[in-house]
């Protein structure tokens, strides 16, 4: 019995030092940026062949029309949801209880930066849970502003390519700060899959999807409008 409660006390012990581990992490993005992710760390793992390349850049340095791709292309709910979409997580809920395995997410702009930030990548309802829980403390501590900002800086655009600043470098030899409504919109269409479609640019999916997006831009609200 007493091994028992040693364990159990153990295993809280454990658990509430993640957790201060990882809003403590929360509490110091409000005002930096990672040096790296947890996925980009996961990423590059044992990639002698790819360097990182990575500059992030305050809001203020980010194209509004990326912004504006961004969240037409992910989350169109952005500016005023709590963390979640739930609509999108029920119907994600009844794809993944039909296959048995996690396949659709329903994941947010909030969601995805928490889980970039501290999770490594993998499809399971525990991990779900977990990202559950770091977008609640995140969207309890960090303004929706500062969020897009961390979002855009971190996520994956390319091989070794990760944030806006890198992205538009690399893809148009300017700074984020310069890319216009299509350039924006072309990136945001290859966020799902980007180190497919940085080898596949001409890609006619890519491209239709750019072209929706773009349209679907004019609808979207950023958090400070």
């Amino acid at each position: 019995m007493y091994k028992l409660k040693y364990i159990f006390s153990m295993i809280i012990a454990l658990l509430f030092g993640i957790n201060m581990m990882f809003y403590g992490g929360i509490l110091c993005y409000r005002t930096v940026f990672p040096h790296k992710t947890i996925f980009m760390y996961e990423r590059l793992l044992g990639r002698d062949d790819i360097q990182l390349d990575y500059c992030p850049v305050a809001y203020d340095d980010i194209s509004i029309y990326l912004k504006k791709a961004m969240i037409a292309a992910e989350d169109s709910q952005f500016s005023i949801h709590k963390g979640f979409d739930w609509q999108g997580i029920q119907s994600a809920w009844k794809k993944n209880l039909k296959s048995g395995k996690i396949k659709a997410g329903g994941s947010t702009i909030s969601q995805q930066t928490a889980k970039n930030l501290f999770l490594i990548p993998s499809r399971t309802f525990i991990r779900k849970a977990e990202e559950a829980w770091l977008t609640a403390l995140m969207e309890a501590t960090i303004d929706k502003d500062r969020i897009l900002t961390l979002y855009l800086n971190i996520i994956e655009w390319g091989d070794g390519i990760y944030g806006a600043e890198a992205a538009a470098n690399n893809y148009y030899h300017k700074p984020a700060s310069a890319l216009n409504a299509n350039e924006s919109s072309f990136l945001a269409s290859m966020a799902t899959n980007p180190v497919y479609y940085q080898n596949h640019l001409n890609n006619k999916k890519l491209r239709n999807k750019s072209n929706i997006i773009k349209k679907r831009m004019k609808y979207s609200n950023l958090p400070s409008d």
